[in-house]
């Protein structure tokens, strides 16, 4: 059985937890007052498997980090991997369009599978879901929520 660890940090847009293995980071999830994360028994709170991952997203809070170099292992189908690789080459400080991602993964036609594989982002953050905006230029949803979609996206412009 893979041994998995979680811990948290704080940022500016809340508290995160962090969940993964020794393959690299998994989930991170925006923790919020109404809802708890549920830990499994058997996960292990380990600050020091995620020391990496808390000082980048630190440093990313504070402008100092565009990308994040770190080990990440999100569980997803082929498509959803494509995806979220797609999402990587976004670069900071831009947006693009759920239309654009899904020409720019090799799948025009699959714009609302995009939207989905896009929403399902294991890893907001650091694979940068945050990035992806409707056709229209609007903000649309966001896990964490669109004040913190905004958040982040003001953040990169501040910081390009």
């Amino acid at each position: 059985m893979t041994r998995l660890f979680y811990s948290f940090t704080e940022t500016p847009v809340g508290r995160l937890f962090l969940a993964g293995d020794c393959a690299g980071l998994q989930r991170i999830e925006f923790c919020s007052e109404t809802e708890t994360i549920k830990l499994d028994p058997h996960w292990e709170d380990d600050g020091v498997q995620f020391r990496d991952a808390i000082r980048q997203i630190s440093q990313y809070f504070e402008g100092t980090r565009k990308t994040f170099d770190l080990p990440l292992a999100p569980a997803g189908t082929p498509f959803q991997q494509a995806v979220w690789r797609g999402l990587l080459s976004i670069p900071y400080g831009a947006t693009t369009s759920y239309r654009d991602l899904a020409r720019a993964i090799g799948r025009p036609s699959a714009i609302r599978a995009v939207g989905t594989a896009n929403g399902r982002n294991p890893l907001p953050i650091v694979i940068p879901c945050h990035r992806v905006i409707g056709s229209s230029g609007h903000l649309t949803g966001y896990g964490g929520g669109l004040h913190i979609k905004e958040t982040l996206l003001a953040l990169e412009r501040k910081n390009r």
